[in-house]
This record gives structure tokens, C-alpha cells and sequence, in this order.
């Protein structure tokens, strides 16, 4: 299977980073990730000599195209699917709605079918122990919610009435076992994959069609959740839910494997 050709990466010699929205410096007109697309990060040559180099770079703003969103960004940030200009809130194609946006492929529409009857097969299980497995997982999730809120890693800019903090757990083999870290609610569950590999410096080949996947897995059953579904959905589920302060677990999972083996190794 042809790999997918989707993004660029960072022309900072060090960094390399794949990118699937690419800055284009206006200044250079090289491409960088979000960290170097500054001129300054990256060392533009063309930044000005003058001590007003950075009024004039300032000088250019360029409105996002989302409706009802007035934010305005110093560089483009282009769609490479619909090729329109969006803020940084609304860069990915689910959160500015893409009119290019694809439907998932047949392979991952199966996968998510295979989870729905899991999560399904559950709540055919004794009342009583899923009850009383969700209690204790709701007010331990409550205790370690103080504790996760002093040290845990996130975008300082959400809300606080936004954030769900969770302790993640990181794949197998990796030199840390866990971090403390922040979502915004709202976020898809894909989203929470790449922010959470950014904040990890874990490798992320999900672009990749033969390559093994990050997922977002329950910490409980095991099974990964499907990305197209948001933090908030899975907070508020009568059945196997998330806690605000609770755990997750973040693997490498094959395109045909729907959950992690052993849960028991990411807790001992």
C-alpha cells in the first residue's frame, strides 16, 4: 500500500518535523512547523536591519476564514485540502468543518464497528460489579484531580472551566511511564493523540498508512477510542466513561488491533 503524502516537514536543519499544516514564511518563503515559524526561530535571512523589523513584520495580518471567528494570524496558515487561510484554533480540518474533509475509510469505519459491539458486549455484564468498578474509579479520579491541576502539562491558553486533566499513560518500552497532562473538552479524540505525542515527544506516524497508530485507550476495558469521537462524549458516557483527573492509556496499535493486551502492565 503507496504511503500518504500529507504534509511537509521543518527546513530548521535540527528540527525536521512533519507537519500535515506547514507555516510558509513570507519573509523566505521556506517552510517550518509551528515552533520555527517565526522569523526569529528560524533565523530568517530576510528579517529587517532596522530596530522596526518587528513592527513591520506585525504590520500583516491575515483574518481566519471560519465563520464567526475573528482571530488573525502574523503568517498564513493554509488548508492544504480546501486551501483557505484559518487561526490556529481552527487549523485542522475537523475544527474549521473542511468541505474537503473525507469520510473514514472502510477499514476504520469496520474498526469503530468492532468497538461499538465491545463496548456493547459490556453493559451485558453483571450490574453490580460494573457499578461498583465505575464508583471507585469516579472518586479516586476526583482525589488525584487536585494533585494532576500542580504539575500537569497543557495549553496555558484554554479556560479552566475547558480543561480535563488526565494521567497518560505512555507506550511500552519508553524511558517515562506516565505525564500529567491537560485537554480541552471539546477536543476530538485525534487531536488529543497529536497534542499528547507532541507534549510526550513520542513519534507519530498516524499519517502513515503501513505504519502502527497512537491511540487513546480506555484504561479499564483496553479498547481504543475511535478518533473521531470528542473527550466531552466519552465524560459524560452512562457506560465505561472517562473522569475528569482519571487515566489513559496512549499505544501503538496496528491498523486491525482495536485495544491493548495487559492493561494491568501500564498500572504496576
Amino acid at each position: 500500500m503507496a504511503e500518504l503524502d500529507i504534509g511537509q516537514h521543518c527546513e530548521v536543519q535540527h528540527c525536521a518535523q512533519l507537519d500535515f499544516l506547514p507555516f510558509v514564511c513570507d519573509g523566505c518563503s521556506k517552510v517550518f512547523c509551528l515552533e520555527h515559524r517565526s522569523r526569529t526561530s528560524h533565523g530568517c535571512v530576510q528579517i529587517p536591519a532596522s530596530s522596526d523589523s518587528r513592527k513591520s513584520e506585525g504590520s500583516s495580518q491575515y483574518p481566519c476564514t471560519y465563520k464567526g471567528c475573528s482571530d488573525k494570524e502574523l503568517v498564513q496558515v493554509l488548508c492544504p485540502f480546501c486551501d483557505k487561510h484559518f487561526c490556529l484554533r481552527h487549523r485542522h480540518q475537523s475544527d474549521h468543518e473542511c468541505e474537503k474533509l473525507e469520510t473514514p475509510k472502510p477499514r476504520m469505519a469496520a474498526t469503530q464497528q468492532l468497538v461499538k459491539e465491545i463496548v456493547e458486549s459490556k453493559k451485558s455484564a453483571p450490574p453490580s460489579k460494573v457499578r461498583k468498578g465505575a464508583k471507585n474509579s469516579e472518586t479516586a479520579a476526583k482525589v488525584a484531580l487536585m494533585k494532576l491541576k500542580l504539575h500537569a502539562l497543557g495549553d496555558k491558553s484554554l479556560p479552566q472551566s475547558e480543561r480535563v486533566y488526565f494521567q497518560v499513560f505512555l507506550p511500552k518500552g519508553g524511558k517515562e511511564k506516565s505525564k500529567a497532562m491537560f485537554f480541552c473538552r471539546m477536543w476530538s479524540i485525534g487531536k488529543v493523540v497529536d497534542y499528547a505525542a507532541s507534549l510526550a515527544s513520542l513519534k507519530n506516524d498516524n499519517n502513515r498508512a503501513t505504519a502502527k497508530k497512537l491511540r487513546v485507550c480506555h484504561p479499564e476495558t483496553g479498547e481504543a477510542l475511535p478518533l473521531d469521537s470528542t473527550v466531552d462524549k466519552w465524560l459524560s458516557s452512562p457506560e465505561n466513561a472517562l473522569y475528569n483527573g482519571g487515566n489513559v492509556i496512549i499505544e501503538y496499535l496496528d491498523d486491525d488491533c482495536c485495544a491493548v493486551e495487559d492493561i494491568s502492565y501500564y498500572f504496576t
